[in-house]
């Protein structure tokens, strides 16, 4: 009976694929039809915000007091920065080197100065680290209300 029971349990994993074991957060979101990062930069050329997108990309940094946001890699420039709608949704905090796909919106905006002190307080920077900061900055931001984090 433990036979037939593994043999099942195996053909389910193998019938269903891997994104039936990655975890979902939020809104369910899957791989298909995700754009990298660098097509998103591409659409968002000349626009303030798209809404709408699915993303992929691989995470570099986790807020590691809540997990209340995240930032993705960015191989034209500095990480996009995600944050969760509603501020409902928390990732792990050991997130970071994971492949995720993200459901929201994206959009351009100036983060104030206390704002990166914040998220860069969030991240583990010291005093010295937070008074570098001296200057609001434009930039390209997602806000997600749903993620799956990708087994690879």
């Amino acid at each position: 009976m433990r036979i037939v029971a593994l043999y099942v349990l195996a053909a389910f994993g193998w019938l269903s694929g891997t994104e039936a074991l990655a975890q979902q957060f939020g809104q369910e979101v899957s791989r298909e039809n995700a754009m990298d990062i660098a097509v998103l930069q591409q659409k968002m050329s000349g626009k303030v915000e798209l809404d709408n997108i699915k993303v992929i990309g691989k995470v570099t940094e986790v807020c590691q007091k809540k997990g209340c946001w995240m930032k993705l890699e960015n191989p034209k420039g500095e990480p996009i920065h995600v944050m969760f709608k509603d501020y409902a949704l928390f990732m792990p905090k050991d997130l970071a080197g994971k492949t995720v796909v993200l459901h929201g919106k994206s959009y351009v905006s100036e983060t104030s100065v206390s704002e990166l002190r914040h998220y860069a307080q969030d991240a583990g920077a010291s005093k010295s680290d937070l008074k570098k900061i001296q200057q609001s900055k434009k930039e390209l931001k997602i806000e997600a209300d749903g993620v799956q984090i990708l087994t690879d």
